[in-house]
């Protein structure tokens, strides 16, 4: 998690905190965190289940932003460095 980039990323966005690029953004940060938390804390369930959450949050906007709008989905996922979806 950089956090000069999260600051420039959300000064961009303050009046749209709740566009779907910016829900990703902050998405991906909680999984950041949480994974680098469960490296040391292996058994902590509760928040394994909140990283599957999040995770699914993530992937449902995600494809939602790859149906409405393939162009910013792909600017996101390269932004982000995260793996595109795989579609069926």
């Amino acid at each position: 998690m950089i956090k000069n980039a999260f600051i420039s990323f959300q000064e961009k966005q303050k009046e749209s905190r709740g566009s779907v690029e910016f829900q990703v953004f902050s998405f991906t940060n909680k999984i950041r965190r949480l994974t680098s938390h469960l490296e040391l804390h292996r058994k902590d369930y509760l928040s394994q289940r909140g990283l599957r959450k999040i995770l699914g949050k993530r992937q449902r906007l995600l494809a939602y932003l790859s149906k409405k709008n393939r162009v910013r989905y792909k600017e996101l996922i390269n932004q982000l460095n995260i793996r595109e979806l795989k579609t069926r």
